[in-house]
């Protein structure tokens, strides 16, 4: 056997084996159809019993409003924290990270 040959024949075994597992992966993307999608990829559907209207039902996390404020709370603080050292890194060219460390004037 050439040279030639054994390397034909590996290629035929690798493609034949490339060739049966894009088949097999295929089988199974093509084998559930079970769901009734509205749109290509948009197939979520509620178990039996779960309500149309989420709000007042059992299933309603009714989170508190304040809580729901505090990261929005920690952001601005957070930005006006980021500004301060901004300002005074322009202002001095020495960037301090804490701001309470930062002078007033």
């Amino acid at each position: 056997m050439t040279r030639l040959d054994r390397i034909r024949r590996h290629t035929a075994l690798f493609a034949a084996a490339a060739l049966s597992a894009g088949l097999l992966a295929a089988s199974g993307a093509l084998a559930y159809d079970g769901t009734n999608c509205r749109a290509p990829g948009n197939c979520w559907e509620p178990k039996p019993g779960y309500p149309d209207k989420v709000a007042g039902s059992k299933y309603d996390p009714k989170h508190n409003p304040a809580e729901l404020n505090k990261q929005s709370a920690s952001i601005a603080d957070m930005e006006a924290r980021n500004k301060k050292r901004v300002e005074y890194f322009q202002k001095t060219g020495q960037f301090v990270y804490d701001v309470s460390k930062i002078p007033s004037n």
